[in-house]
This record gives C-alpha cells, structure tokens and sequence, in this order.
C-alpha cells in the first residue's frame, strides 16, 4: 500500500504509442517467441517520491490467426519516470500497441514550507 503523508497528491496521466510493427515489419509483427517492447516515460512534473502507476491497453491490433498473449506492466519506476514493458511470446503476431498510464503519487502544495 502507498500512504501519503501530510503532502499533497499529485496525479498524472499520459497515453503511449508503443510500436507499429505492421508498417515496418517490426518484430512483434514477423517474428514468433519471446519479444519485449520498452517505452520510457517522464514525467512532466516530478513527484516528491515513487508513485503508484498504472498502465493499460488502450489499443490493440492483433492478428487473429494466432495466439492473443500479451503483458503489460511498469517497470523501473522513480520519481521522474517509469518504463512501459510490452511482452509476448509463442506464435503472437501485434502490428500496433497504444498504452495509457496513470501515475500517483506525492506532490509539493502551495503551503508547503520551503529551506533556501
């Protein structure tokens, strides 16, 4: 569990175009076996520690002929950014993957008392 402290709560949110392997016959589209895609994000405006982040599928498209296997999760989070991992395996064939992630986490507030 995340708790927050007396901080304020930032949340942030983005979207993600992680590959389009059709048009460029990228691997995740001509290939078969283990395959991972990795996408880093920053975030516009740093949090004041790790936040909680949470990613999901926002689009898909998959060949229908084969296998529908993938895993998307966070990876690498910090307070500036994370990494979006895109996996599949066996005889998946993706041609395009759009991501949207939620970040939140601590965050400075305008009452916030500042040291030089």
């Amino acid at each position: 569990m995340l708790r927050f402290s007396h901080t304020a709560v930032g949340v942030q949110q983005g979207t993600e175009m992680l590959f389009t392997a059709f048009e460029d016959g990228g691997p995740m589209w001509t290939r078969s076996g283990p395959r991972v895609e990795r996408c880093a994000v920053r975030f516009p405006t740093p949090f004041l520690g790790v936040p909680a982040v949470h990613v999901g599928l926002s689009m898909w498209d998959i060949a229908m002929d084969s296998n529908q296997r993938v895993d998307v999760s966070a990876d690498e989070i910090t307070p500036q950014g994370f990494v979006i991992l895109f996996r599949t395996w066996g005889d998946t064939r993706v041609a395009r993957a759009r991501v949207s992630w939620m970040a939140i986490g601590p965050t400075e507030h305008e009452d916030d008392f500042l040291l030089d």
